[in-house]
């Protein structure tokens, strides 16, 4: 490695993009296109960052197959970075091999790191989970020490597992700050504001709460009966009835559940089950078949009895029932919250995440386009989505796979 090459890598590991790009900015040698590539998605210029790195890929030869393995390792991370969730894992997979075969341990921790926030953002958590377990930071740089515990710090968030998260950024927020790299300091700040903001809305017969995390975990461990509409379930402590596939079921359980300890009119709960104004026998005859599913599958939580002008949920127990909604109103909640974090996303990207079809996901982007809710930078396959971040509270719970109890 020549001088040169050398001041750059250092440059770069101190998040010094720009010092990096004045010493191999005229140089077009592999590992002068490796470093160029690495700086400019430093500075968000994602897709030339891309082509730089593929270009310093291609030109390794045969035997230079542990710099080959960083640049898929580099490139992974931008494609992570520009949310495009499509590539195969194998690349990467392969790449971790090779790092690991030549004792890599940083570049090895960093593709790991990759893998498991790759993880996070398609909600797969119990994988990440068992990606993080095995990661071993000890001994290493430590910005990618910090990177790792915001990794294990965002899966315990979405875990509502609060103390482990505020563990996890305590360690992230000393490692960042003996790195001394602005950025990881800022994300690490970022991550923190989490715990402070509003992550959802408490309806209850006397009126409406907001709700922090740590508040929000300390009520579904409760006694409580709690229909979440961020997850679309039901649940008591441990206890837990999902209906994400039921949205008829859940639309009368919500519906119950912001009457009780009342009871609500047939009329009204076919207008919100069914969506219409003028309910027929038809109506009527589903109804009555659609509360005895739900009856049968809360039967070990509550009852649903009927009145005279129709039917109550009943608790057992003599527990209170609580409404939690997000703090995001509309049937597009999920797509705003994965939106919110300021990144651009494809349409591809965002159904992956939230296990829908791309034409479902199109019709939602123009209906928040149309609301001036998001824009869209680019053009056909190039066409990017995204919204300005949004500050006054957490989606956390909205995310796809938020928390996964049966």
């Amino acid at each position: 490695m020549d001088s040169l090459i050398a001041a750059s890598a250092r440059a770069l590991a101190s998040g010094d993009a720009l010092g990096a790009l004045k010493r191999v900015a005229l140089r077009d040698d592999p590992p002068a296109l490796a470093l160029r590539g690495i700086a400019m998605a430093q500075l968000g210029e994602h897709p030339r960052a891309r082509e730089l790195l593929r270009r310093a890929a291609r030109g390794f030869g045969a035997h230079e197959e542990l710099a080959r393995a960083r640049c898929i390792v580099a490139e992974a991370e931008v494609a992570l970075a520009v949310r495009d969730l499509s590539s195969s894992p194998r690349s990467l997979a392969a790449a971790l091999a090779t790092l690991e075969a030549h004792a890599d341990h940083a570049n090895a921790l960093q593709a790991r790191l990759i893998a498991a926030r790759r993880l996070l953002l398609l909600g797969r958590l119990d994988e990440a989970e068992t990606a993080l377990a095995q990661l071993d930071t000890r001994g290493l740089p430590l910005s990618l020490t910090a990177v790792a515990e915001l990794t294990a710090a965002e899966l315990a968030l979405r875990s509502l597992r609060i103390e482990p998260a505020r563990a996890a950024l305590a360690r992230a927020h000393e490692a960042a700050g003996r790195a001394r790299v602005p950025a990881l300091l800022a994300e690490v700040a970022e991550a923190w504001t989490a715990l402070d903001r509003p992550a959802a809305r408490r309806f209850f017969a006397d009126g409406e709460q907001t709700l922090r995390l740590d508040e929000v975990a300390a009520l579904l461990a409760s006694d409580t009966l709690v229909v979440d509409a961020c997850r679309r379930g039901l649940g008591v402590g441990a206890a837990w009835r999902p209906l994400a596939r039921r949205p008829v079921l859940f639309a009368l359980a919500r519906a119950l559940a912001e009457a009780w300890p009342g009871d609500v009119d047939r009329e009204a709960l076919i207008a919100c089950a069914f969506h219409t104004r003028h309910p027929n026998e038809s109506h009527r005859a589903r109804l009555r078949v659609e509360l005895g599913r739900l009856r049968a599958l809360v039967t070990e939580l509550a009852q649903i009895e009927a009145t005279a002008r129709g039917f109550v949920l009943k608790p057992h127990g003599e527990r209170p029932v609580v409404v939690l909604a997000p703090p995001i109103d509309g049937d597009q909640a999920s797509l705003a919250a994965l939106l919110a974090d300021g990144a651009a996303w494809s349409t591809s990207a965002l159904a992956l995440a939230l296990g829908a079809s791309q034409r479902t996901i199109q019709r939602a982007l123009v209906e928040l386009e149309a609301a001036g809710r998001v824009r869209s930078i680019g053009q056909a396959r190039t066409r990017r989505w995204l919204s300005p971040p949004l500050a006054g509270f957490t989606t956390i719970l909205l995310l796809p796979a938020t928390l996964q109890m049966e």
